[in-house]
């Protein structure tokens, strides 16, 4: 990989990152190259403009006040791996989960995988049972 690639992917990774706290899901999508979530301790994937855009609307409807807060950015050959705290405040329903008003943090990890400097997939990894205790509707 060339510094110049490895430049614009993290130049899209930020962007990207940056665009979701700002709700401003135009831009977010527009940093895909084919638009792909793959939330693995959920086992969901949103494949596709249409379903990722539905990914944005059911998570903030749940988190209107969703964000990241950017730890590290790691370089891999085919991707860059973030690390970032996950915030939110339980305004409105998930899954059949009435909103708790409480708020979560969670340290998480997502791979960024590219082809060449081509966003292709944001595979995210974070512990479900931190976040739902921090809610009140579970415990460790």
């Amino acid at each position: 990989m060339t510094d110049e690639v490895r430049t614009r992917r993290e130049a899209t990774v930020r962007e990207h990152m940056e665009s979701e706290n700002r709700h401003e899901f135009d831009i977010t999508i527009d940093t895909f190259h084919h638009p792909r979530y793959e939330i693995v301790p959920t086992g969901e994937v949103y494949d596709g403009e249409e379903q990722v855009r539905e990914y944005f609307r059911a998570t903030r409807n749940a988190f209107p006040d969703q964000r990241n807060e950017l730890i590290a950015l790691h370089h891999a050959d085919d991707g860059v791996i973030a690390e970032f705290l996950l915030k939110g405040t339980h305004q409105g329903e998930l899954r059949g989960i009435p909103p708790t008003g409480r708020e979560f943090t969670c340290r998480c990890v997502a791979l960024f995988l590219f082809e060449e400097d081509r966003l292709v997939c944001e595979r995210v990894y974070f512990d479900v049972l931190t976040i739902m205790t921090q809610l009140g509707v579970g415990s460790a």
